[in-house]
């Protein structure tokens, strides 16, 4: 039976999946989950860097970590969601965004019930992890989402959501709300979208008379 240190000490984990790998991150640092939208791609930033999306009307860079681990980039499903996070980059508090594949569950953790990660094994850098949490006979690789970037790839988080500000972020990149569920469902999603096309032919010429 835990006491009651034992349980004062225990933390909150929000499980999601990449791949076939089950990671963490602190529930503290989780802001909130949406659906995976669309993003505005930025030129001239790395492949991990998805782009940026409007939510509620501030830029979020997003990230897909299963490019940033080396992996094979999932396709998107339903069930594809993006983590909103507050980490710390360049020493300034940043909100930002992580692809999951799907999203898990909430664990209660204790210190006991975290190891210490292997010097080898898990497909992501020792260096990102603070350890392994044991579910059962099952572990989740706990994240230091602190350290995945390093301080370059920080300030170019930083530099891509300043300069992202400086320009209106796509419609289409904009973090849905109700009403746009609601217009986002009567649309077929197999069937394309119709647009207005313009004539290509050229506008039609009166013959002329033959003098007489």
């Amino acid at each position: 039976m835990a006491t009651a240190q034992e349980t004062a000490n225990r933390e909150q984990y929000l499980t999601f999946r990449l791949g076939s790998e089950a990671y963490a991150v602190a529930i503290l640092r989780v802001r909130e989950i949406i659906a995976y939208v669309p993003m505005t791609r930025v030129p001239m930033t790395p492949p991990y860097i998805s782009g940026v999306i409007n939510l509620r009307g501030s830029v979020v860079p997003v990230v897909d970590l299963a490019i940033r681990f080396g992996m094979q980039a999932a396709p998107v499903t339903r069930l594809s969601c993006i983590i909103i996070l507050e980490v710390e980059l360049g020493g300034e508090a940043t909100v930002m965004g992580i692809v999951a594949d799907t999203v898990q569950e909430v664990i209660d953790l204790s210190p006991k019930e975290v190891e210490s990660p292997p010097e080898f094994g898990p497909r992501v850098q020792v260096e990102y992890l603070k350890g392994l949490g044991k579910i059962g006979e099952t572990f989740v690789l706990i994240l230091d989402i602190d350290r995945i970037f390093s301080v370059a790839e920080g300030l170019d988080l930083l530099s891509l959501r300043e300069a992202s500000q400086t320009e209106p972020v796509s419609a289409q990149a904009e973090a849905p709300d109700a009403q746009s569920e609601a217009q986002a469902g009567s649309h077929d999603p197999e069937q394309p979208l119709e647009t207005p096309r313009s004539s290509s032919r050229p506008p039609s010429k009166r013959p002329r008379k033959k003098p007489d």
